[in-house]
């Protein structure tokens, strides 16, 4: 949780734990530039990403229910081990609603370079009994969120099996990105990719070669796609890069009017100012013997435009 001390001694990345208006414990990282990320340890979701001059780069909802143990509408929930309904646990898998904890002596991860960077590792391990009710397995989820000079927000996942039995999940960063309006952006990267449609039995099409642009709902998953997709809004003038590491599959979701009036902690129009695209791993869930760990890395960056 140390921040780094690559940069001088006046600016230096700042790591501090903070406390939201109930009393959740949040940890505020900010870059030497003035760039921030803030995570809450319920659901070690990040829940806002700020451009140094201020700008919210993440949707959260006016109606979002921020005190535990509900999940709250925006940012980034992580969806574990299950995504959506896909299986017997509650929507969405348990971390999401799950207290987290800051780790103070993470497992070392050679690959990181710290310079310049303020990041936080959190921990959530199968240790209490509801969990182990409802999925009976050891492990250990290890997040670590990290924000780089450049303004680059990174969340790098990793799960191990420290349990007697081989186990399977799957998982996804639901990030809700804030956009100008859902009719004034495009998403490339996903052309001619299959998806996996939620609003048809989760039937298999196949995208034209087009890139997206949006007029009604959406909610598929799109298999094997690329490492990089991007998020252009036209009237921001700004592109998100979303850039991925063992997550094949692509989750793009939007409520659209209907569903967004049915949603209680969505306003009725704010579908039009999020727009859902999650790195994930759900077509082929992961499967882990004993002893084994997996690691998952997503990348999230801003473009500018003139």
């Amino acid at each position: 949780m140390e921040p780094s001390s690559g940069v001088g001694p006046e600016k230096r990345p700042t790591v501090d734990l903070v406390k939201d208006k109930n009393g959740t414990d949040q940890i505020l990282l900010q870059n030497p530039k003035g760039a921030s990320v803030k995570i809450s340890l319920h659901g070690g979701q990040v829940l806002s990403w700020k451009t140094e001059k201020g700008d919210e780069l993440l949707f959260t909802s006016t109606k979002a229910n921020l005190k535990p143990p509900y999940p709250v509408r925006g940012g980034i929930p992580i969806c574990f081990p299950q995504f959506g309904t896909r299986g017997s646990l509650e929507q969405h898998g348990f971390a999401r609603n799950k207290m987290w904890l800051v780790e103070n002596n993470p497992p070392a991860l050679p690959s990181f370079d710290p310079t310049g960077k303020a990041y936080v590792d959190l921990v959530l391990k199968s240790s209490d009994e509801d969990t182990m009710r409802i999925w009976p397995y050891s492990f250990e989820f290890h997040l670590r969120v990290s924000l780089a000079l450049d303004g680059n927000l990174t969340l790098i996942s990793r799960v191990r099996n420290i349990n007697s039995k081989p186990f399977s999940f799957s998982i996804a960063y639901h990030t809700y990105f804030s956009i100008s309006d859902i009719s004034e952006v495009r998403l490339e990267g996903l052309e001619t990719l299959d998806y996996l449609d939620n609003l048809h039995d989760r039937e298999r099409f196949t995208e034209q070669g087009d890139a997206l642009t949006f007029e009604s709902e959406i909610d598929r998953v799109y298999l094997n796609s690329k490492d990089v997709v991007a998020v252009f809004d036209h009237e921001r003038k700004r592109t998100f890069l979303i850039k991925k590491e063992g997550l094949p599959d692509v989750v793009v979701w939007n409520p659209w009017e209907k569903k967004a009036r049915a949603l209680t902690d969505l306003g009725d129009d704010e579908y039009k100012h999020m727009l859902c695209v999650d790195g994930a791993a759900i077509e082929k869930p992961i499967t882990l013997k004993p002893g084994e760990e997996w690691t998952g890395k997503l990348n999230l960056s801003l473009v500018l435009s003139t």
